[in-house]
C-alpha cells in the first residue's frame, strides 16, 4: 500500500508542475482535474470514501467542468 501511495503522490507531483508550466490553458486546466482525480484516490486508499466522492464529484468533475466552459467563453488573444 504505501509503494501504491508514493506512486500516486508522485504523479500528483508531477501533474501539478505540469498545471503550472503548461502554456496552453487546457492543458493546465486537465492536469489540475488530474490532481483533484489522484486526491480522490488517495482519499479513498485513506478509508474516506465519503471524501473521496465528493472530492472526484466537486473537484474533479464540476471545477473542471467549469473552467472549461469559461475557457472557451472567453476570447483567446494571440500573445
Amino acid at each position: 500500500m504505501p509503494l501504491i501511495s508514493s506512486f500516486l503522490i508522485l504523479i500528483m507531483l508531477t501533474a501539478a508542475l505540469a498545471a503550472l508550466f503548461f502554456e496552453d490553458l487546457l492543458n493546465s486546466i486537465i492536469a489540475a482535474g488530474l490532481v483533484s482525480l489522484i486526491a480522490a484516490v488517495l482519499f479513498y486508499f485513506l478509508k474516506a470514501p465519503d471524501v473521496a466522492m465528493t472530492e472526484a464529484a466537486i473537484g474533479a468533475g464540476l471545477t473542471t467542468a467549469i473552467f472549461v466552459l469559461a475557457l472557451y467563453k472567453t476570447e483567446r488573444g494571440e500573445s
